[in-house]
């Protein structure tokens, strides 16, 4: 079993159960022996809501015995510059600057920089190219210091609805 066919089985197991909790299922990832689970709500993610969701995607996990006792598993929220795998993810954050790299073999540049000017269930417009959702290898949103603004740590920053 691929690590890409892994991580669709624990999607699966752990999606609508982190959706009755609240949750988004950003994405799920595995490197080596660590399997990142990244989670977000409408209000943001804080440490409590990232505790629940660890407790909640082990509980799974273990029923299931999908990983084995070597894995490491880490939930976070997605960051500033939040991952973006679905067409949905997509959708939700147009307007916004993006970073996406290409597929090996996708015809011109790889790596696009710019605003996410359109996306729908086949593919995106980033600063004027349309791309399908099948050549995208990597795509995330770009945080852009608002012109002016103070750099603080501090500072919220908001969610797209």
């Amino acid at each position: 079993m691929t690590d890409q066919h892994a991580d669709e089985r624990v999607r699966a197991v752990v999606e609508q159960p982190l959706g009755e909790h609240g949750f988004e299922l950003v994405d799920v990832e595995r490197q080596g022996s660590t399997l990142r689970v990244t989670v977000d709500r409408p209000a943001g993610v804080d440490l409590e809501a990232v505790t629940e969701a660890t407790r909640l995607v082990n509980e799974l996990l273990d029923a299931t015995d999908l990983v084995g006792e070597r894995t490491t598993l880490e939930v976070s929220s997605p960051g500033i510059e939040r991952p973006l795998r679905t067409p949905e993810h997509f959708v939700r954050f147009v307007g916004t600057e993006v970073a996406v790299k290409l597929r090996p073999g996708v015809e011109g540049e790889r790596r696009l920089a710019g605003v996410l000017e359109d996306a729908d269930d086949d593919g995106v417009v980033v600063a004027g190219r349309r791309v399908a959702h099948a050549d995208i290898e990597k795509a995330r949103t770009v945080f852009v210091w608002p012109a002016g603004g103070q750099k603080s740590p501090a500072k919220k920053i908001g969610h797209p609805s």
